[in-house]
């Protein structure tokens, strides 16, 4: 959804997620959503499950250590050509 939509909003402050929106985003009839001010602007986002910040974590470590494997293998490179760094 690129473009705005107005929504009215009713007697309760209720208001209406686009149904584009809603799929989007899988918000769901019941669940919870994060709303504060931002810039002066209202902001409303879907927070992070335990198990979606849990994978990220997941993910994180598993680049860091596939990160970790190459650059050994590329310090070792680097040691046979050049020989260690000198103690200065």
């Amino acid at each position: 959804m690129d473009r705005a939509e107005k929504r009215k909003v009713g007697e309760r402050g209720q208001v209406t997620l686009p149904k584009e929106l809603r799929e989007k985003f899988d918000i769901q009839g019941g669940d919870e959503v994060l709303i504060h001010e931002e810039d002066g602007r209202i902001t409303i986002e879907k927070p992070v499950s335990r198990e979606e910040l849990a994978e990220g974590y997941r993910r994180y470590a598993t680049r860091a250590a596939t990160l970790e494997a190459e650059l050994s293998g590329v310090s070792s490179e680097a040691n046979q050509y050049l020989g260690d760094a000198p103690d200065w």
